[in-house]
């Protein structure tokens, strides 16, 4: 009869083995395409708005200054008819007025249908095609003294934003979000200052695979990050933003960080397999530096190494990365970081609310 391996042992092949398959991947790297220069894919129906006589300006390459500056050279009703006629393109620009974005979406939604057309909620992004891009709001943008970005990871796409990865509500970014916002209400914060996005502007990889183990989809989705924040700080220049950061989302926010502007004061980190460094001074960031890690998270067993484009670095949990540790000694899995009635939910309640830890708030 055969001996069942210990559990220690069993942790210890598993990370051997990791380590082996970063080691050994300089051929499975190379059937990848190398990283370069980040493509921008044009939102939907951006050919016909390009096209138009009134010479709109590019959604692709004009900043979001540029966007604001010229919306506000239209009357409201000219901004509608735009939102009536492009709805992929002005439901996806950074810089264009909110409420303008989320009737252009509700727009979109509609026309793509189901499973899309019945979701209730404000969205600051939508695109179909694909894997799928969605940003939902919870609470007033518009009068937002604090706006918290929270960033999913891998499996996550459009078709399963509202449902959860593997159908698990755990996983799901919209839950996520709307959970994080109403517990935002037992704090003595009015509620219309605090707002929580959430932020799939990525095609975030497919699961624990290769592209999980690249920078290449983060460095595109870090680009894309960058240009939302820049677009929420025109909208509330007075307001603080912090950013959490999932699983393979912290790996975005860390590639990002050093291009952020000074509104962002907090960079929360928390099932991370690290976030493209291997100091949190290593950023480039003034925002406070936080992190998590259950130890029941398979991602703990992933190596902190950078290897010929594989890997991303030590995780921001690990001692010595120098990031503010918040506890995740409930949290079950990888899946429950902002599980209602955790100690990590608190955590990151606070975070995105105050900038403080739960257990430093009085």
């Amino acid at each position: 009869m055969t001996r069942p391996v210990p559990r220690r042992w069993r942790r210890s092949l598993l990370t051997w083995l990791t380590g082996v398959l970063i080691s050994l991947a300089p051929t499975a790297a190379n059937l990848l395409p190398p990283s370069g220069a980040v493509r921008v894919t044009p939102p939907v129906g951006a050919a016909a708005w390009l096209a138009d006589p009134r010479h709109l300006p590019d959604p692709t390459r004009a900043e979001p200054a540029e966007i604001r500056a010229f919306l506000a050279t239209l009357d409201a009703e000219e901004q509608r008819g735009l939102a009536a006629s492009y709805p992929g393109v002005v439901g996806n620009l950074d810089g264009a007025p909110p409420g303008l974005r989320y009737e252009a979406n509700r727009r979109a939604m509609a026309l793509a249908g189901p499973p899309y057309g019945d979701r209730a909620g404000q969205y600051l992004l939508f695109d179909p095609r694909g894997q799928g891009q969605v940003a939902q709001v919870f609470g007033d943008l518009d009068h937002a003294d604090r706006i918290a970005v929270l960033v999913p990871g891998a499996g996550n796409r459009a078709g399963n934003f509202w449902r959860g990865v593997g159908g698990k509500p755990a996983r799901s970014p919209s839950t996520q979000g709307q959970d994080l916002y109403h517990s935002a209400h037992g704090y003595q914060v009015p509620a219309e200052s605090f707002a929580v996005v959430v932020w799939l502007g990525y095609d975030a990889p497919d699961g624990v695979d290769l592209s999980a183990a690249r920078e290449d989809l983060a460095e595109t989705g870090a680009a894309a990050l960058e240009r939302f924040v820049a677009g929420l700080t025109l909208l509330r220049p007075q307001a603080t933003i912090a950013l959490l950061g999932y699983s393979y989302g912290s790996t975005v926010i860390g590639l990002a960080a050093h291009r952020l502007p000074v509104q962002v004061t907090d960079i929360a980190a928390f099932g991370s397999p690290g976030m493209g460094v291997d100091r949190a001074t290593d950023l480039g960031t003034e925002a406070r530096v936080w992190a998590a890690l259950s130890p029941r998270d398979n991602m703990r067993w992933v190596p902190g190494a950078r290897l010929r484009g594989l890997g991303h670095g030590t995780q921001p949990a690990t001692p010595g990365f120098g990031a503010s540790i918040f506890p995740a000694d409930d949290v079950p899995d990888h899946d429950h970081y902002l599980a209602v009635g955790t100690r990590s939910q608190a955590s990151l309640t606070s975070i995105a609310l105050l900038g403080t830890d739960a257990r430093e708030t009085p």
